[in-house]
């Protein structure tokens, strides 16, 4: 098509050159990923070549540089015949075909075109989707989406020009069938080889050609564990259908026995959930039947008086030491207690109803024992929090719980205990600051099943507390290391009163004292729960100013400092702990700094004025310059109890030779591979000891990576676990794992931990047009 040229007539005023309008792309019905088959039945072919000869709509021969198109398939050819009645192609030369972005190169080709049915002979072909290719002595055409792939080679390593190139793994097989509607590969008479070496023969294996889900084997799992000796765990996925599926388990454990599992889950418009379960019979090491069982399931359903939802949360195990002995990934039971959690719950616009089970199965340790926490049989929980209740805020809430646990493990009489909550504030909200007054009336009443100290069986509590919250926002442009900010200022003013009530003989249920931080300081409680409420008549004094970037306004920095100061002691305390009667706490101080994407720092400072110590320390940094770089340290000090440093990291290795390799980045580049040491130490420096120890190599190639990872994890105060974890995954094809899978350790144990792989969007077909 020649470009339409208008040409200006003599006389003519000189044309000033028109500004470009911008360039706005649209949707097209022509440019379609996938063409319907009625669609395509209709598309007519279009033929070229250096001499052409034949009938129209009859028969053709193309020679010299032939080419045919139709839809989404495109064949070239030194010489091509076109029998058009037929739909059939007979060519033959450097025969090439390009249909959806698969290619295929061969010598001799027989295809019916629309029905894409015939053989290819002396093949190469490259699939789009995964970047697999391979050789192949035929190709069998059946259909537009299934074909067979004889005496045949297969792998996903990129090809380079070098005569001497060989696939860093590579599958052989007798005969491969590709369907590529199921995106499903399965392979007979098959091995596979890693750097030119046979390392797994495989009589019959099915894999994935894309990440869809399917059915069949999963890589088997081999390891050395420290409890259970040698282990070995085969696993089978059903993909049952695209909103359910079922992994089935089969594990042999050396000291131990035979173990089998299933994991099943489900997905629908209005619910969702999974069950698990395993079973080992006879357990030599313990001498008993072990097993382990869970539930979750979360439901929605709308109905005309509400919304109605059910949650279910169930864990159990069959005795104390389950959470030890079975640590192996994606069966690890490492919490030490387990719910059976069941809640109906009912929510109508500003209104909301729960009724809740809560029952805990406790796995103690001898060495380290726990008091559990009390079972809730049952709790009836009512909310009424309207947006707006005219110029105030308003928050109703009421609860009834039965409170049951072991009175020789507790030291306290079961209850039931019955509370009522209300609150109402009147916000005065500005751009130059706040102020929120607020008033709260606590009402409380207990049943218990044993009598108190002073021979009471009920106990009735009605407590008011008033708040001022208050606070202002001064702003002004600043400018510090060469970079301008709006830099705030924010002082803040909290002020509570509750008067005393004596709750001395009052057992203690669902309450703890608060974390002194800076969320909990401007709170009207010292505890989180109900059982007790702090006799407070208290100011809350603190500033905070930040550094924000005034074109997009994050937050580059931010420092902050606050102290309560106590006008009375407060006599309200939790059993066993002395009334507070300092009027000045301890100073809290925090900093949060990130100043580019890359790197931030945030610290959290306790500080005695007295004694001129810091209480508790948390400082965190972590630096992450691009992708596969992070390097995460935290320092962590209880006084007294506890001081420990954290390192986790993720880099390459290649960096300390001048970044030579292969960079598998957004890019994937090429080259030789990379190096990456990956890892997390946690150590205590009171008890001057590592406490938990994980760190590996991971190599990546063009095609595959290899990972290889030690752990060592604290299970008690007196034991621990290692394990070594190896790794060998073929990309796209399928992984081999010695151990249990390095990648849930390392996800679980480094943050921001990245996989050298992760998923990327799918390659359009005019990605690979020609």
């Amino acid at each position: 098509m020649w470009p339409c040229l208008a040409l200006a007539q003599e006389g003519d005023a000189p044309v000033e050159p028109a500004t470009p309008a911008p360039l706005v792309l649209r949707a097209s019905s022509q440019l379609q990923e996938t063409i319907p088959d009625a669609v395509r039945a209709q598309m007519p072919a279009f033929v070229s070549a250096e001499h052409l000869e034949g009938q129209p709509d009859v028969r053709a021969v193309l020679e010299g540089d032939a080419e045919l198109r139709r839809a989404d398939t495109v064949i070239r050819a030194q010489r091509m015949e076109y029998t058009v009645p037929e739909d059939f192609l007979q060519a033959q030369g450097q025969v090439r075909i390009n249909r959806a972005g698969n290619v295929y190169e061969g010598t001799l080709l027989e295809l019916r075109v629309n029905a894409f049915e015939g053989f290819f002979d002396q093949a190469r072909y490259q699939f789009l989707r995964n970047a697999a290719h391979g050789e192949a002595a035929r190709v069998d055409f059946l259909d537009r989406d299934r074909s067979i792939v004889r005496q045949a080679t297969y792998t996903t390593c990129q090809r380079t020009d070098e005569a001497t190139w060989k696939p860093g793994w590579m599958l052989r097989a007798d005969n491969i069938h590709l369907d590529m509607a199921e995106e499903v590969g399965r392979a007979e008479g098959a091995v596979l080889e890693f750097q030119g070496v046979p390392i797994l023969p495989l009589p019959y294996i099915s894999f994935p050609l894309s990440d869809k889900r399917k059915s069949g084997l999963l890589p088997p799992t081999i390891g050395i564990n420290s409890i259970n000796g040698l282990e070995y765990e085969q696993p089978y996925y059903w993909n049952i259908a695209p909103n359910r599926d079922a992994t089935l388990r089969a594990a042999i454990m050396a000291k131990r026995g035979l173990q089998a599992g299933a994991e099943f889950r489900y997905l629908e418009p209005s619910y969702q959930g999974t069950l698990h379960g395993e079973f080992l019979p006879s357990d030599r090491l313990r001498h008993r039947d072990r097993w382990s069982y869970g539930i979750k399931h979360q439901a929605g359903i709308p109905s005309p008086l509400g919304g109605i939802g059910l949650n279910l949360n169930l864990e159990r195990v069959s005795d104390d030491a389950y959470w030890r002995d079975f640590s192996r990934a994606g069966t690890q039971l490492t919490q030490r207690l387990l719910p059976a959690d069941a809640q109906l719950s009912w929510n109508a616009g500003d209104m909301g109803l729960q009724l809740r089970t809560l029952k805990w199965q406790t796995l103690q340790d001898v060495t380290a024992p726990i008091v559990p926490p009390y079972d809730r049989l049952p709790q009836l929980h009512w909310r009424y929090a309207p947006p707006q209740w005219g110029v105030f805020d308003v928050n109703l809430e009421a609860d009834a719980t039965r409170f049951q646990a072991q009175r020789s493990l507790t030291g306290q009489p079961n209850a039931t205990r019955s509370y009522a909550l209300a609150q109402i504030s009147r916000p005065y909200l500005a751009a130059a600051g706040f102020l929120v007054p607020k008033l709260q009336l606590h009402a409380t009443q207990y049943e218990f099943d044993s009598p108190l100290a002073d021979a009471r069986r009920s106990y009735s509590r009605v407590l008011p507390t008033f708040s001022l919250d208050s606070g202002l926002v001064f702003e002004r442009d600043a400018s510090y290391f060469g970079r301008n900010f709006l830099q705030t200022l924010e002082p803040r003013a909290f002020y509570t009163y509750t008067p005393y009530r004596d709750q001395r003989l009052l057992p203690v249920y669902d309450t703890a004292a608060n974390d002194f931080n800076f969320a909990t300081i401007y709170t009207e409680n010292a505890f989180g729960g109900h059982d007790r409420l702090a006799d407070n008549n208290l100011l809350t004094l603190g500033v905070t100013t930040r550094l924000l970037d005034p074109s997009t306004g994050a937050e580059a920095a931010r420092f902050g400092i606050a102290q309560r100061l106590r006008f009375s002691d407060q006599n309200v305390t939790l059993p066993g702990a002395p009334a507070l009667d300092e009027r000045l706490s301890d100073l809290l101080l925090g900093a949060g700094v990130q100043w580019t994407p890359q790197w931030g720092l945030d610290s959290t400072v306790q500080f005695n004025p007295k004694t001129s110590q810091s209480i508790r320390t948390t400082v965190g940094a972590r630096y992450s310059p691009s992708h596969y770089r992070t390097v995460n340290a935290a320092y962590r000090l209880q006084r007294g109890t506890s001081e420990q440093l954290d390192v986790g990291w993720q880099w390459p290795l290649n960096d300390l030779w001048g970044d030579k390799g292969l960079d598998l980045g957004p890019g994937r580049g090429q080259g030789g591979g990379r190096w990456y040491s990956v890892g997390r130490l946690n150590y205590s420096l009171q008890d001057r000891k590592l406490v938990d120890t994980v760190v590996g190599l991971e190599y990546d190639s063009c095609c595959w990576i290899g990972r290889v990872v030690l752990e060592r994890l604290q299970n008690t105060l007196q034991s621990s676990n290692t394990r070594l974890l190896f790794q060998l995954e073929f990309i796209g094809f399928s992984r081999l794992t010695l151990g249990s899978n390095p990648l849930t350790s390392l996800k679980q144990n480094i943050p921001r931990y990245q996989y050298l792989r992760e998923q990327v969007s799918t390659p359009s077909r005019f990605s690979n047009y020609d």
